[in-house]
């Protein structure tokens, strides 16, 4: 019989990582996200704000899609059980390292021990908390994204919580890299979405067009994963609801009361009220980023517009070089 002692040294070293300390307000495990399970019902989920995500992992020379952390409003703390390299990026949350202030945007070694803390944000709404070589989470329907209100992804398909452990592999003597001030995205309460007219636009008088495209918006208090319910003038079609439907990422919905509500990551497969649009992914990025009173306008944009801008923001986004830290 193999004693207790010897036993746990046989332990893979899978099982170490980095142990949760303080959750936060909202803390989740994504990749970029799970595709192809809609006819299941099941959601796409992953990072709110790709770019920041990808960004993360880049600086820690992970492939662009191995699981993060995604981190809303802030408050959270965690402890290495091994050496890592680790990055954060997207909202300014006070960083630091055993109680060393740390910038955002670059990669460092940390020690087993450590204690790595983001304190509440200052400006933006999330971040992205990557470690080299990602987190090992077993994968639910071909994707390691949490959806909460599916149940699925992540650790058991539920927010990160105290002691909860996340694996990873061990990481020294790393090129440590950096991503300059000058190319880090900026954050702000202001955002203009770029919009795609649906197919049920004409559902909506060109009056009423006009009034949606000139209005200024505000996020009001129901904003999530799911959704931004939008506060300000009224719209209204010619129809109060059709049969459910297929809904895309960064669907503008017209409910009853006239409000615009944005659909997210972890909105639901199907709906039934009319579309004015269809915010571009790069968008809905930026409204992600927004808190409760966040001024939103739309402008409409074409199809093959939003390609090529998309294009562009990919192309820029692997043009752009990093720094090697001194």
């Amino acid at each position: 019989m193999i004693s207790q002692s010897k036993a746990s040294l046989r332990r893979p070293a899978i099982n170490l990582g980095f142990i949760v300390k303080r959750p936060g307000m909202l803390s989740l495990v994504q990749d970029e996200g799970r595709y192809g399970a809609f006819n299941v019902g099941l959601t796409n989920g992953g990072p709110i704000d790709k770019l920041a995500f990808h960004w993360a992992n880049r600086l820690c020379n992970n492939a662009l899609n191995v699981s993060a952390i995604e981190v809303s409003v802030g408050g959270f703390a965690i402890i290495a059980q091994v050496d890592a390299v680790i990055a954060v990026t997207g909202a300014d949350m006070p960083l630091t390292i055993n109680g060393q202030v740390k910038t955002l945007w670059r990669s460092y070694q940390v020690k087993a021990g450590d204690l790595i803390e983001l304190g509440f944000t200052n400006l933006g709404m999330r971040s992205y908390f990557a470690v080299a070589g990602g987190f090992n989470i077993t994968p639910s329907f071909g994707s390691t994204a949490t959806v909460c209100r599916e149940g699925i992804g992540g650790l058991k398909g539920k927010k990160l919580a105290a002691n909860d452990i996340l694996p990873c592999v061990t990481t020294k003597d790393s090129q440590l890299v950096n991503l300059s001030i000058e190319d880090q995205p900026k954050y702000s309460q202001e955002v203009l979405l770029r919009i795609i007219p649906s197919y049920q636009k004409h559902h909506f008088s060109v009056e009423q067009q006009k009034l949606f495209f000139s209005s200024e918006y505000s996020v009001g208090k129901s904003f999530d994963r799911m959704g931004y319910r939008l506060e300000g003038q009224k719209i209204v079609s010619d129809i109060n609801g059709i049969l459910s439907e297929g809904i895309c990422h960064g669907a503008v919905q017209i409910p009853s009361d006239g409000q615009p509500i944005v659909l997210m990551n972890d909105r639901q497969t199907i709906g039934g009220y009319p579309k004015i649009g269809a915010v571009i992914s790069i968008d809905t990025a930026k409204l992600g980023q927004l808190s409760q009173g966040g001024k939103v306008r739309f402008a409409p944009i074409t199809m093959e517009k939003a390609r090529e801008l998309i294009l562009e923001d990919l192309s820029l986004f692997e043009q752009t070089q990093v720094s090697v830290c001194d």
